[in-house]
């Protein structure tokens, strides 16, 4: 799984990075890690509209999101 980290990032940065991840590793899951809540609605609103499921998690103030390419 490819794991993109961009705690402490604003956006648009964090969008940047996981599109890059998303174009660099077509159809193989992400891992971001984010700390910031603007950052979590955007990029999974990008992953949504690329046609990934996104599963949220958060743990003590860091929000672990799975974006998982959707299964034809």
């Amino acid at each position: 799984m490819i794991e993109v980290d961009v705690r402490g990032l604003s956006c648009p940065i964090p969008v940047v990075k996981t599109k890059k991840a998303m174009e660099q590793h077509p159809g193989e899951p992400l891992l971001v890690l984010t700390d910031n809540e603007t950052s979590k609605e955007n990029v999974s609103r990008l992953a949504q509209s690329q046609g990934y499921l996104v599963k949220v998690e958060k743990v003590s103030g860091l929000y672990r999101l799975l974006l998982k390419p959707h299964e034809e």
